[in-house]
């Protein structure tokens, strides 16, 4: 940490220790691994003041998280804190009962998680999750602990609270179900809120709904926000102060414009030179007139439509409404547009895991629309995905070299275990994590750590055509940068063509050939990444273009 900065990670920085509502002091915790002690946090000083938002930024495996989790008491059954201490208002954590951290969770401290989908639970519908939240706690109980729970609904943005409040998780859209997380975590009124990585998996409108919303319930309740994050542009847009994490040290912390303005560090300036948004595109631009005269197109979908019918309601719902695309070899193709609009559903039908109910999909000039069984062989092992949520796509009992490992058996390539284990261990490589990540398990990484697995496991079969269904989203900007350099190095060697789904329209402008925005299930608009961004024609997409968070951040 560099002097002008060391002094402001202390008390000095405006917050006494008497000022502040969280006090982090000397905090280092220890995770026991297979290969011994691993330090994931590192003698870390930070402060909270009373109505402040804090951000934490760093690299996957920065410590960011685990930070975090001291708060709650919540560290893994293998990690402890060996030295420090964490103060709440008047209360040591480090030194409390079980039974006092079951009365803070929740009461005293609030905790907004990163993925909605695995953090509601699919058998409860919504409104009984808060009650039990107001119940637990005392706050409210019978009638009076439902209306409370409506309240909260509307407050943070659920439209029609009354009739939600009975349906389940799967009834609501991804950004819905964060605003539900929120919700739940300030039916209390908690003195602090952990946000860890809120919104990564939420598009750029639905983020900044959703980020309005929580600044907005938080202001008015006091509360004090500490923000996990990797997204620099937006900690700098919506925190008071940066602290920049990394190996498990702060090595810089100030107030947002002057970390982000004038870093001091070495390793912030690199987090500042990965951002999307500070990058130059990684791709060849290529225009329109010379698309059309490439070679044959890898897949074609033309017109394709998809409904669905859905519960309570007499019409189906059109997720995709006559939608036609084209990825050549060597080309990216990617899919914009806000939570409902219909790309992940593109993907899948791209993927064949969801059958069109009208048009057709076809690959290297073969219709596969209505292929079945082992007919469609030849097509899965030339077309690999990798999906969004890098918790749900691994199987949780099996070692990283398993799954990795696990196209090789099925597909009958590769030989021996022993050629095996080389071609994962070639493949952890080119994804950039050490060859000691074969014989560990996916609750061993990070979630960068695990989508990076993702895309080793989509490259083991050397396809032709990979579908990235938001693949970057969860990654910090430093892997997310050795991705997307990946990519584009295998697209050039290899002729790959890419199916890019995503909501970051800094990362799509960095990687895609072409752009396809879609609203409600249709293409509003297409082209080229500069006629996108330089001068959109529809006001969706310029809707979507003034929602990039930090806009105006950078110099």
């Amino acid at each position: 940490m560099t002097a002008s900065n060391a002094a402001a990670a202390g008390p000095a920085a405006g917050n006494s220790h008497a000022e502040s509502k969280l006090c982090i002091r000397d905090l280092s915790v220890v995770f026991r691994t297979a290969g011994g002690d691993l330090t994931a946090v590192d003698r870390v000083d930070l402060d909270l003041a009373a109505g402040e938002t804090v951000a934490v930024v760093g690299a996957s495996g920065s410590g960011k998280s685990t930070l975090a989790a001291c708060v709650n008491r919540l560290l893994a059954d293998n990690g402890r804190i060996t030295s420090g201490s964490v103060r709440l208002d008047d209360l040591d954590i480090t030194a409390a009962t079980e039974k006092t951290m079951r009365q803070i969770r929740g009461a005293r401290v609030g905790m907004v998680p990163q993925d909605p989908m695995t953090n509601l639970n699919p058998v409860a519908t919504i409104g009984s999750q808060i009650v039990e939240a107001l119940q637990v706690h005392g706050r409210a109980q019978g009638e009076q602990a439902r209306k409370e729970a409506i309240a909260l609904l509307e407050r943070a943005g659920i439209t029609d609270a009354d009739s939600r409040f009975k349906q389940y998780p799967h009834e609501f859209s991804g950004g819905m179900r964060q605003r539900v997380l929120i919700a739940m975590a300030l039916a209390c009124r908690p003195g602090v809120l952990i946000a860890d990585e809120p919104t990564s998996a939420l598009d750029v409108t639905v983020q900044r709904l959703v980020l309005d919303q929580m600044a907005e319930l938080t202001r008015d309740l006091g509360t004090s926000v500490l923000l996990i994050t990797h997204d620099l542009a937006l900690a700098a847009e919506r925190a008071d102060r940066v602290v920049v994490m990394h190996n498990g040290r702060v090595v810089e912390t100030g107030p947002s414009r002057t970390v982000i303005d004038d870093p001091q560090d070495a390793y912030t300036r690199r987090l500042l030179a990965a951002a999307p948004g500070m990058a130059r595109a990684k791709v060849t631009p290529v225009t329109e007139d010379a698309a059309r005269g490439g070679p044959t197109p890898l897949l074609e979908l033309r017109g394709v439509s998809k409904d669905y019918r859905l519960r309570g309601r007499r019409e189906p719902l059109r997720a995709v409404d006559g939608v036609s695309l084209s990825v050549l070899p060597g080309r990216t193709v990617s899919i914009v547009g806000e939570s409902g609009s219909g790309k992940s559903t593109t993907a899948r039908i791209a993927l064949r895991l969801e059958d069109c109910d009208s048009g057709e999909a076809h690959f290297d000039n073969s219709d596969i629309t209505r292929l079945k069984g082992r007919r469609l062989l030849p097509f899965r092992k030339a077309v690999q995905p990798v999906f969004q949520n890098p918790y749900a796509s691994l199987d949780p009992r099996h070692t990283i070299a398993r799954i990795v490992a696990e196209p090789l058996r099925v597909h009958g390539i590769g030989g021996s275990r022993t050629d095996h284990r080389a071609t994962v261990v070639e493949l952890l490589d080119q994804v950039a994590l050490p060859a000691s990540c074969a014989d560990r398990y996916p609750h061993e990484l990070s979630g960068g750590q695990r989508q990076r697995v993702a895309i080793a496991r989509a490259l083991a079969l050397k396809p032709r055509l990979i579908v990235m269904d938001e693949a970057v989203s969860a990654l910090d900007v430093l892997v997310q940068e050795q991705i997307l350099d990946l990519m584009v190095e295998l697209q050039r060697e290899l002729g790959l063509g890419y199916l890019f789904i995503s909501h970051d329209l800094d990362v799509v402008r960095l990687v895609s050939h072409h752009v396809l925005v879609m609203r409600k299930g249709r293409v509003v608009e297409q082209g080229t990444p500069e006629a996108i961004f330089g001068h959109p024609a529809d006001p969706y997409t310029r809707e979507l273009i003034d929602a990039i968070p930090g806009k105006g951040v950078h110099k």
